[in-house]
């Protein structure tokens, strides 16, 4: 467990000095996540890093139980009035240990995902830690798509990493790095481009 918050505070830290010195005409950029904005999945990663457990059901109930709601509402709550301020909000945050009713996990999916959602179009590039990312790719394969995950998208193709020792699914081979799979599998069809294989075409039009 304390492994994996080590790893999730690095990924918030790496984040923040990324964002330091953004123009702040740029936190306005479309993101890969939806039609979200770059500024929009920060105050997202403030409000994911604060939620408790409690808190994550509570709120759930007041947005009756429409995940999209509950998100959309926890963006407009941490928004700041300017990118500073977000970014600070997601500095004093950034330490927490807190996380809702999920597997511990998915504050890796969070911080890897949502990174790449936020650096891509900015032009960032990040080396992430293997152990995050492979971490991150497992537990997307074996999440229903109810919740945001692959698990019944690994029936139909098999997902094999060239950079790490991770082979997962049934079907034709999808090969790539394991962040290209992680994006992939996690509905971000951009990372289509960067993937091999017999197995694309039906991973494509999965998603």
């Amino acid at each position: 467990m304390e492994d994996v918050w080590t790893m999730v505070h690095v990924e918030r830290a790496a984040l923040i000095d990324d964002l330091e010195n953004l123009d702040a005409g740029r936190w306005d950029e479309p993101s890969l996540c939806g039609d979200w904005t770059v500024h929009d999945v920060v105050a997202h990663l403030v409000d994911t890093a604060r939620t408790t457990r409690l808190g994550f059901v509570v709120g759930l109930a007041r947005a009756r139980f429409d995940f999209d709601r509950q998100n959309a509402r926890g963006v407009e709550r941490q928004r700041g009035a300017s990118p500073q301020e977000t970014l600070e909000r997601l500095r004093r945050a950034a330490s927490r240990t807190s996380t809702p009713s999920a597997p511990l996990d998915s504050r890796l999916v969070e911080e890897v995902v949502h990174g790449e959602d936020i650096r891509r179009p900015l032009g960032l590039t990040r080396s992430y830690p293997a152990e995050a990312v492979v971490r991150s790719l497992r537990l997307q394969t074996r999440t229903p798509a109810s919740m945001g995950g692959a698990k019944e998208l690994v029936a139909r193709v098999r997902l094999t990493a060239v950079d790490a020792d991770v082979s997962i699914g049934d079907g034709p081979e999808v090969s790539g790095t394991a962040l290209s799979l992680l994006l992939a599998v996690s509905g971000r069809t951009v990372a289509l481009d960067d993937l091999d294989g017999p197995g694309v075409d039906a991973l494509a039009a999965a998603l």
